[in-house]
């Protein structure tokens, strides 16, 4: 097996810009149902009649994990996202006509 051969690209950079921010949205609208989906696993716990209290603390400690780790990925979502903070703006300016 040989080396792979990597082609240049034809996207420009304000393009790919643009797609990493798109995919940042997109992430970030799966976290949100992530975080839903994980409230109504505590509001169909707590409206059981016949659950226990270890099922409940059990229960708490999932969705707790889960905010936890949705919380880490928002920090590096939010850091992706710095990363091209004034990009588009310095790139914008340049474009628009002068009077």
């Amino acid at each position: 097996m040989g080396m792979p051969v990597i082609t240049p690209s034809r996207t420009t950079r304000t393009q790919a810009v643009t797609d990493i921010i798109e995919s940042v949205a997109l992430e970030e609208t799966a976290l949100s149902h992530i975080l839903n989906a994980e409230g109504e696993k505590i509001q169909k716990m707590v409206a059981m009649a016949d659950v226990t209290p270890e099922q409940l603390l059990a229960t708490n400690k999932s969705v707790e994990s889960m905010v936890n780790a949705v919380a880490r990925l928002e920090m590096i979502l939010q850091s992706k996202l710095s990363t091209f903070g004034n990009c588009l703006c310095q790139e914008d300016e340049a474009q628009l006509p002068t009077e």
